[in-house]
């Protein structure tokens, strides 16, 4: 029976001494597996760093990571955060060899004391070996390995370089990795100008970042802050001055963030940061922006961007409260550079958080009247000026459909207007003559010219703008009236850099002569009678004073709402509409709805800015224009009255008969008015009815320009009195090139 006994525990014991071998072995094998691990540390890939996006006056604005960490150089790291965190976490570090043993021994009486691990006492290179080779459980078995890992650490790299990997890899919370996305999380800076209690903190934060964080717990934060900088005097890093002020110093909260951060927090710029990220990772891939730590530098302007969108969400506001049935309406604004193409800032909806979709960037809508001036533009190329008289704007033009003709309507229509007029009024009719004048391929091909890359009908409704755009690209064309015809390409990024600092893409500034000087000058002066008092006008009401110009837009059932407006210096455009479009309310023209919102952002976005204009070009003249004929006129012009008029007979050209008299339909104009002319444009003739003598009869005549005129005015004076035109009745003169060569001037009346 003993004998039994004995062999059972030998082979007991055998069968635990091979178990005991096996894990023995096993646990070597670990131990050597994580020694080859520490081995290789210098050969690990790189840590996911941060991309950083920077405003346009260099100043951290958005970052793109997986983690969000920037890698720095120790000497790039400020003396008070490298002298804080030896305080409290490893005051030896530069004597011992991974290991400290006082810190050890003192960690073990009290885990022994609370019967489990309450303390590790690890050093900073154990920390560091920890964070990048192993689990964050705490058993003696991870202990050893630690322990080891940590010798083979200080075995293979200098202490500078283990404290500059150590404070590359901590965390500090708020999903900051690493003290320079840290210090610029919690203060706004790099972590270079770190000062003594902020320091302090972020040293703090090391042991337990998620239960010390200043924005939930700043009572422990403050508490375990003060504790740092007392370890930091007792060790003679700081004096009793540095340490009382310090102790005074306020912890970081929202309130104690700088512009700049605000600016950049998830509540601002939402629109234009995924606007720089979607173009960064057609550019890079998604990986490289996540994880490549580019330097992205933006023309991203973030007091203009917390502006914009309060001019935005504010209207918004103002139009629910007036039509509650409007609550899902979306507005979106982008204010530019003209010279440049700088977007500076960029509105893509009213919320982001409840909709990503960029309504400036990507939503194409009919632009309605807000594409009217690329049609005028086109017809001042052609030979038209703002002075040109627009006739017969009553008349159906020829179209596709059943009748074969078509005449718009409008709010603002007459049979008569000067361009600039028309322009002002945002006459249908006007714009829909014009684009017949000038075709509408040759419009389309300017619109191209300006920018517009969307495609658009070719169809004579173009002239309303029934073409849809996007709010950049329609507000981008309107930068070739504001800086001498030179469009700008519209660009959010301007140059990206590497982790080292070397430039990988640039983006030189896109401008290109897209129309002439000229029209550009006289387009500006026509756009900015719109604004003083045409359909954009509430925009002084609003109490935007400076002088500029621009173009407001309305689609059918008051669906769209446009403006684009410029000065000199600051171009911006705005939209408001539902995304499946409806009326946004009744009377809710641009003018209306589109102007105040641009009035409120622009005179912030100008505030202190002096008042300026263009110069007119050399080749640009103030020419007066007889309103009956539309040629130049004489000084008789300006004093015709209804008496003199009704005394000028009807004549009556043989191959052109007068017209038969209709019923007037607005109110007489001024006979003579004053506009501007491009050289070559300008109506080579002067007036053939108002250059004579007051009296139909006349016994001497000076001699005239126009003989033949004078020729048939002379035997008319013996027409009998019933063939004179009635009072009331309103005249225009036909210049006519007859078979033979001859020019005649044939009057007819309304």
């Amino acid at each position: 029976m003993q004998r039994k006994v004995l062999t059972a525990a030998i082979v007991v014991m055998t069968a635990g001494i091979w178990v005991a071998a096996w894990h023995a072995a096993a646990f070597t094998v670990s131990i050597v597996a994580e020694l080859d691990r520490a081995a290789t540390l210098t050969a690990i890939a790189p840590r996911a760093q941060t991309t950083i996006v920077f405003d346009r006056a260099g100043r951290p604005a958005f970052s793109f990571f997986v983690e969000q960490r920037s890698d720095v150089p120790l000497a790039r790291v400020s003396r008070h955060m490298v002298d804080a965190v030896l305080a409290v976490e490893d005051r030896r570090f530069y004597s011992h060899h991974g290991i400290d043993p006082i810190r050890v021994l003192g960690a073990a009486y009290r885990n022994v004391r609370a019967g489990r691990i309450v303390q590790g006492g690890s050093t900073i290179t154990q920390q560091l070996a920890r964070a990048a080779q192993l689990t964050p459980e705490r058993t003696y078995h991870r202990k050893i390995r630690e322990i080891l890992i940590a010798g083979r650490l200080e075995e293979r790299y200098s202490k500078s370089q283990i404290l500059e990997e150590y404070l590359n890899t901590v965390y500090f919370g708020e999903g900051y990795y690493g003290v320079e996305a840290a210090a610029r999380g919690y203060f706004g800076k790099p972590a270079a100008d770190l000062a003594v209690p902020e320091a302090a903190l972020l040293a703090a934060l090391v042991r337990s970042p998620s239960n010390d964080a200043p924005c939930t717990a700043p009572k422990r934060a403050t508490a375990r802050r003060n504790l740092v900088l007392r370890l930091m005097r007792q060790q003679g890093k700081i004096t009793d001055g540095d340490l009382q002020a310090a102790l005074a110093a306020p912890i970081p909260d929202a309130s104690h963030q700088t512009a700049a951060g605000r600016y950049a927090s998830n509540e601002t710029g939402m629109y234009f940061q995924e606007e720089v990220r979607r173009q960064l990772v057609s550019m890079f891939g998604a990986d490289r922006v996540l994880r490549g730590g580019l330097r992205v530098y933006s023309t991203y302007d973030p007091a203009l961007q917390h502006e914009a969108e309060r001019a935005v969400t504010s209207r918004i506001a103002q139009i629910v409260k007036m039509r509650p049935r409007a609550r899902d309406l979306q507005g979106s604004l982008v204010s530019m550079d003209p010279e440049t193409g700088d977007v500076l800032a960029l509105v893509g909806g009213r919320d982001f958080e409840a909709s990503s979709f960029n309504r400036a960037t990507q939503a194409r809508r009919q632009a309605g009247s807000a594409f009217k001036p690329i049609i005028y533009a086109a017809a001042l190329e052609r030979g038209y000026a703002p002075g040109t008289l627009l006739r017969d704007l009553d008349a159906p033009i020829s179209a596709v459909g059943p009748s074969g003709v078509w005449l718009p309507s409008g709010e603002h229509e007459r049979s008569e207007y000067t361009v600039r007029r028309a322009l002002k009024v945002s006459s249908n009719r006007a714009a829909a003559q014009l684009l017949q004048q000038v075709g509408v391929s040759t419009a389309v091909h300017y619109a191209q010219r300006l920018g517009i890359d969307s495609e658009l009908p070719q169809v004579p409704s173009l002239a309303l703008g029934t073409g849809e755009v996007t709010l950049l690209e329609l507000t981008a064309a309107y930068s070739a009236f504001a800086t001498s015809g030179m469009v700008a390409r519209p660009r959010l990024i301007t140059r990206v850099e590497d982790p080292e600092g070397r430039t990988i893409w640039f983006a030189p500034e896109q401008r290109t002569q897209a129309i002439s000087a000229t029209t550009a000058y006289l387009m500006s002066s026509m756009l900015s009678d719109v604004v003083s008092s045409g359909t954009a006008a509430n925009a002084r009401v609003a109490g935007f004073s400076l002088p500029a110009a621009g173009k407001t837009g309305t689609t059918d059932e008051y669906a769209d709402a446009w403006f684009i407006g410029y000065t000199p210096h600051l171009l911006t455009g705005v939209w408001f509409g539902l995304d499946r479009p409806a009326p946004i309310m009744r009377g809710g023209f641009g003018g209306v709805v589109a102007v105040p919102a641009w009035a409120q952002f622009m005179r912030q976005a100008t505030k202190g800015a002096k008042a300026d204009w263009y110069a007119a070009p050399a080749d640009v003249e103030r020419v007066a224009i007889c309103r009956l004929t539309g040629v130049r006129a004489t000084e008789a012009c300006r004093h015709q009255d209804a008496a003199a008029a009704a005394s000028v007979p009807t004549l009556v050209d043989a191959v052109y008969p007068a017209a038969q008299p209709e019923t007037p339909t607005e109110p007489a104009e001024p006979p003579v008015y004053e506009d501007l002319f491009q050289v070559g444009s300008i109506p080579p003739d002067t007036c053939p009815i108002h250059g004579v003598a007051a009296s139909p009869v006349a016994s001497a005549e000076p001699s005239s320009a126009t003989p033949l005129v004078d020729a048939a005015i002379r035997p008319a004076s013996v027409i009998s009195p019933g063939a004179a035109i009635r009072t009331g009745t309103r005249l225009f003169v036909e210049k006519v090139t007859g078979d033979d060569g001859l020019i005649r001037y044939v009057v007819k009346q309304r």
